[in-house]
């Protein structure tokens, strides 16, 4: 994503422009994780459809953000945030490991999957191929992909058996260590725990089924994707560990 020359002032008066979504030195200087959060989403709206776009609160609330940021040595910018540090793709990544470090997961028999990891294993991987933006355009439209998930579950589990897995408590779990604004992967007030687990041979064609269906339902969801042309990625595509 390109981002515009963005003018603000520093703490100490001087303006400074903003070319790079900055949330982690407000981390770093105190702020709240809701309004580190709050910034970000801003930052990328801006980003995608300009500044005349947010309402005159939120604007002040960006220019107030940006006037606490240090002023940065001309040069000396940062890399533009890299998709698997953006909120959405660490939100789905924390849940996933937490399926996988699960005692269902590991108590499983040889050569089982359960269906939800490679679900989530396999957006993820749409989303380190396409690189969407993932601000708040991307993050609205992805709430409808809770539909799409308990879908393509409920059609898992024909393949295979069922199994129960407490969806809302790893989250909880990090809830009661910090303040984090993410919320539950089935929505609020879903506390379905069917946890669908496929044989090795049904699990190969789980994926093969889903794979192309998840790349078009993102695609076709996220505002940023909208003008994309990038093709589809090849079967044996996979991001590269440093993505």
């Amino acid at each position: 994503m390109q981002g515009s020359r963005v003018r603000c002032e520093s703490s100490d008066g001087r303006v400074q422009t903003s070319e790079e979504n900055r949330a982690e030195e407000l981390r770093s200087l105190g702020w709240s994780p809701e309004d580190v959060r709050r910034y970000e989403e801003l930052w990328e709206y801006r980003q995608r459809w300009g500044a005349i776009n947010l309402e005159r609160e939120d604007r002040v609330f960006l220019r107030k953000a940006e006037a606490a940021l240090p002023r940065r040595v001309s040069g000396k910018g940062s890399e533009k945030k890299r998709t698997r540090d953006k909120s959405h793709y660490r939100w789905l990544a924390f849940h996933l490991q937490a399926m996988q470090t699960s005692s269902v997961e590991t108590g499983l028999e040889a050569g089982e999957q359960g269906a939800w990891p490679i679900l989530l294993e396999e957006e993820l991987r749409v989303l380190d191929y396409y690189e969407p933006v993932l601000g708040l355009p991307d993050t609205l439209k992805a709430r409808e992909l809770i539909t799409f998930r308990d879908q393509w579950m409920a059609t898992a589990a024909e393949q295979g058996r069922v199994l129960s897995f407490d969806f809302l408590e790893p989250l909880e779990a990090l809830k009661r260590q910090e303040t984090t604004s993410w919320k539950a992967l089935r929505g609020e007030g879903n506390t379905d725990q069917a946890y669908p687990v496929l044989s090795a041979e049904a699990a190969t064609s789980f994926r093969a089924e889903l794979r192309p269906a998840i790349g078009a339902e993102i695609r076709g969801l996220f505002p940023s994707l909208q003008d994309s042309d990038k093709p589809a990625p090849p079967d044996d595509w996979q991001a590269p560990a440093s993505a």
